[in-house]
């Protein structure tokens, strides 16, 4: 998966750089450190979003637990009345 996210990252990152250049009406590869820069900050950016998905998952599984855990709790306790 990094590997995917990675790649990803890098079209992202070089296309969004080819495109800004297309807009602007110049050569495409005007400034080749800035499409090596676009595909870093491409790469980084992409790695970040599937790592906080991650743990965004990871969190929401914790709550969903607890709430169940809660709503055993209140069920049990009303029962008893």
């Amino acid at each position: 998966m990094p590997a995917t996210a990675t790649a990803i990252g890098v079209l992202l990152g070089l296309g969004t750089q080819i495109y800004s250049n297309a807009l602007r009406k110049l050569p495409l590869m005007r400034h080749p450190w800035e499409h090596v820069l676009g595909m870093g900050l491409g790469a980084v950016f992409v790695n970040q979003l599937v790592s906080w998905n991650e743990k965004l998952h990871e969190d929401l599984a914790k709550m969903i637990e607890k709430s169940k855990a809660a709503n055993e709790r209140r069920y049990l306790e009303s029962g008893d009345e």
